[in-house]
C-alpha cells in the first residue's frame, strides 16, 4: 500500500514540475542546458512527492483510524452528535456572514463553521458524562446497566491460570473471598492437562486432577469472579509453561501459578505472578525471637535431639531438645526464624519454668 502511494506521489511530483516549468513559457528556456536542467527540475519533484505523499495521505488516515477505533461508543456518539451541532450553529452564522463583501463573505462562513464543528466535537466529549446525566434526568432515555456500561469502558483484567493453581485446591475459597480481581482465564491445553492428571492411574495425582475440575466447574457456576474457558493456544510451542507466558503477555501480562519454576521464568520476560503460596507465607502470623508459643510434638527431627511441631497454619516449629517430648504439649519460647523457599521456619525451645 506504501510503496504504490510512493509511486504515484513521484508521478504526481513529476507533473507538478512539468506544470511549475511551463508557467510563464518555461522557467529554463533562456538557459543554455534547459533540457538537463528541466530533467534535474522534475526529478526532485518526483523525489518530493515519492517521500512525502504517504505522509499527507495514508499516514494521517491511519492515525485517524486508529483513535476512532481507541473510541468508546459513547465517546464516538458524543463526538459525531458534537460535530453537527457544531456544524448546525456554523451554517446558522454562516447565512448572514456570506452577505459580507469579498472575500470575507467567501472564507468567513467556511472558517466559522469549521472552528465550530471541531470545537463542539471537543467540548461534548470532553463533558460526555455530564451531557449524559442530564439527557437520563430530562426523561430521554434510561441507561439500563450503568455497572455494565462502567464494565465495558475500563474491563477486568485478564488473568491466565496455571493447572497447579486448580490442582493445589486453595484457589476456590481465595476466589470466594473476593482477594482476586479480574477475570480468570484458563486455556484449553490447561483443560486437557488437568483431565489427564484426573485419568492417571496413580490415585493420589487422580484424586488431585478430578478436585480441580470440580473446583473449576463450581468456580463457573457460583463464584463472583468471572471464569472464561478459552481455545486460545500457542501452535509453535509445545510445553505447556511456554504457553502460559505468551497467552499472558499476549493479554494482560498476569499469570495465576504454583509452580516455581513457571514463576522465575514468567518474571524474567516482564509478566505480573500471582503466587498462592507466596500469599499464604505472606499472611501467616509474624512470630519474633522471644516469642511464647504452645506446640504439641509430633515427631523426631532431622538432628539428634530435634523434634516437630506445626502450627494451626502449618508452620513448622523445630523444638531444639525437644525429641524426648513426642505426643506432648509443650510450652516453648522462639530462639530464630528462618525464611526459606517452601515457607517459615520456627525454631524454639523449652521454655523453663
Amino acid at each position: 500500500m506504501i510503496r504504490s502511494i510512493r509511486i504515484l506521489g513521484a508521478a504526481f511530483g513529476g507533473i507538478v514540475g512539468i506544470a511549475l516549468d511551463s508557467i510563464g513559457a518555461g522557467l529554463f528556456l533562456r538557459s543554455q542546458f534547459s533540457g538537463p536542467i528541466l530533467a534535474i527540475w522534475v526529478v526532485l519533484w518526483m523525489v518530493v512527492g515519492f517521500a512525502i505523499l504517504p505522509y499527507l495521505t495514508v499516514v494521517p488516515a491511519g492515525r485517524l483510524i486508529r483513535a476512532v477505533q481507541d473510541l468508546s461508543t459513547a465517546e464516538f456518539v458524543t463526538a459525531v452528535a458534537g460535530l453537527l451541532l457544531g456544524l448546525l450553529m456554523g451554517l446558522l452564522l454562516g447565512l448572514p456572514l456570506s452577505a459580507l463583501p469579498a472575500p470575507a463573505g467567501m472564507w468567513l462562513p467556511l472558517e466559522v463553521s469549521i472552528f465550530l464543528g471541531l470545537g463542539m466535537m471537543g467540548v461534548t466529549v470532553a463533558k460526555r458524562h455530564d451531557l449524559s446525566l442530564a439527557v437520563e434526568a430530562m426523561g430521554f432515555f434510561r441507561r439500563r446497566d450503568r455497572d455494565a456500561e462502567a464494565d465495558a469502558e475500563h474491563p477486568l483484567p485478564h488473568i491466565v491460570v496455571d493447572t497447579s493453581v486448580l490442582i493445589d485446591g486453595r484457589v476456590g475459597e481465595i476466589v470466594d473471598s473476593g482477594f482476586l480481581y479480574g477475570t480468570l482465564v484458563v486455556p484449553q491445553f490447561v483443560l486437557v492437562e488437568l483431565q489427564q492428571i484426573a485419568d492417571s492411574p496413580d490415585t493420589l495425582r487422580r484424586n488431585r486432577g478430578r478436585r480441580g475440575l470440580d473446583i473449576l466447574g463450581r468456580m463457573q457456576k457460583d463464584s463472583l469472579t468471572p471464569v472464561l474457558v478459552v481455545a486460545d493456544d500457542v501452535p509453535d510451542v509445545k510445553e505447556v509453561d511456554a504457553k502460559l507466558v505468551a497467552m499472558a503477555r499476549a493479554r494482560s501480562r498476569t499469570i495465576l501459578t504454583n509452580d516455581f519454576n513457571l514463576n522465575k521464568v514468567a518474571e524474567l520476560q516482564g509478566i505480573r505472578v500471582l503466587n498462592i503460596n507466596s500469599l499464604a507465607n505472606s499472611i501467616k502470623p509474624a512470630v519474633l525471637p522471644g516469642e511464647q508459643l504452645r506446640v504439641r510434638v509430633i515427631q523426631e527431627g532431622k538432628e539428634a535431639g530435634q523434634g516437630v511441631g506445626f502450627l494451626d497454619d502449618g508452620t513448622m516449629i523445630v523444638v531444639e531438645g525437644g525429641s524426648r517430648y513426642i505426643d506432648r504439649d509443650l510450652d516453648l519460647t522462639v530462639t530464630r526464624v528462618l525464611q526459606t523457599v517452601a515457607g517459615r521456619m520456627i525454631f524454639a525451645q523449652p521454655r523453663l519454668d
